[in-house]
């Protein structure tokens, strides 16, 4: 037996299943859309305006009761978090900055403790300036993957390109989808997170390509397929520890880092877990779908270059 026939033999057949993750994928999409179409983002203050008032409470704030009271207060869509020591407070709702709203609210702190409260800070988010965040975020969005299609395109191939960016839209789209299917608030700390996503994925997906293309040019034998299987095989072990050693970090956000990141370290973990999926099934899948071959990624000879070893 041959060294590369034993190569071969230990290979992960990895797209042996891409029928299988293609369905898989394609019911994620579906449920992502048709959420998104039906319900929408659960936009957070950043975009929708409203009040985010800092208060501190002389001993540890009671959250529930907190909550309960202000909601009897009349600000039942008010969201309620620690910010910093937990006698610290912040208050976020879609109410306007009407004359008695900060009284009405600091009643309404006053009443959920015995001991003396006070309001820090208050401001207010306009609407105007909630959509233009907004815009702006999907823009960026828009324009990073514009530009990661451009520079996969002259780095490797044009198909190298569009299965980067099928396997950005389908990252982007199921965490978009997971946010409104759950109605977890949508700020601009998560728009933060699917933007780093982007990049993580992206990350991940020029790793395997280019051991793709490295391979389909080095082999001499063997299908688009068994390639394919056997450059993410090879890639395999970096994929793993580098997204176990992210999901660490994560987690250690999401446990312990508050409720003002908890949003976004719940979009990053998604984002890994659909990132590093992607970059196996989606964009190798998509190469397949468009028929890469070697010829693709034959190094074109430069005219006259025949000659260059001439005396």
């Amino acid at each position: 037996m041959s060294k590369h026939d034993s190569t071969v033999e230990k290979n992960i057949n990895f797209m042996g299943q891409r029928f299988i993750a293609m369905v898989f994928s394609g019911l994620l999409l579906i449920a992502s859309i048709g959420s998104l179409v039906v319900n929408g983002l659960q936009f957070g203050l950043d975009f929708t305006g409203g009040l985010q008032i800092e208060a501190e409470f002389a001993e540890k704030a009671d959250l529930e009761k907190v909550r309960t009271i202000l909601a009897e207060s009349g600000f039942a869509d008010a969201s309620i978090v620690y910010f910093g020591a937990e006698t610290e407070v912040m208050v976020r709702t879609q109410q306007e900055l009407k004359k008695g709203v900060k009284e009405k609210i600091l009643s309404a702190l006053e009443a959920s403790t015995d001991s003396g409260v006070t309001i820090k800070r208050i401001e207010f988010v306009g609407p105007q300036v909630g959509d233009e965040l907004r815009d702006q975020g999907g823009i960026g969005m828009l324009f990073a993957l514009a530009v990661v299609m451009a520079y996969v395109a002259l780095r490797f191939q044009f198909k190298f390109s569009v299965a980067a960016v099928a396997a950005l839209i389908h990252d982007v789209i199921i965490v978009l989808g997971i946010f409104s299917i759950f109605k977890f608030d949508f700020d601009l700390t998560v728009l933060a997170a699917v933007l780093a996503v982007i990049g993580y994925s992206l990350n991940d997906t020029i790793v395997v390509s280019d051991r793709i293309r490295e391979n389909f040019r080095k082999l001499r034998t063997g299908s688009a397929v068994e390639i394919i299987n056997t450059s993410l095989t090879q890639t395999l072990g970096r994929t793993l520890v580098t997204s176990l050693t992210t999901m660490l970090v994560l987690l250690a956000l999401f446990f312990v880092g508050g409720e003002l990141i908890h949003a976004f370290s719940i979009a990053l973990i998604i984002g890994i877990v659909v990132g590093t999926y992607s970059s196996i099934y989606v964009a190798a899948n998509v190469l397949l779908l468009m028929q890469i071959t070697k010829e693709d990624l034959i190094v074109p000879v430069k005219e006259g270059a025949e000659f260059d070893d001439l005396p």
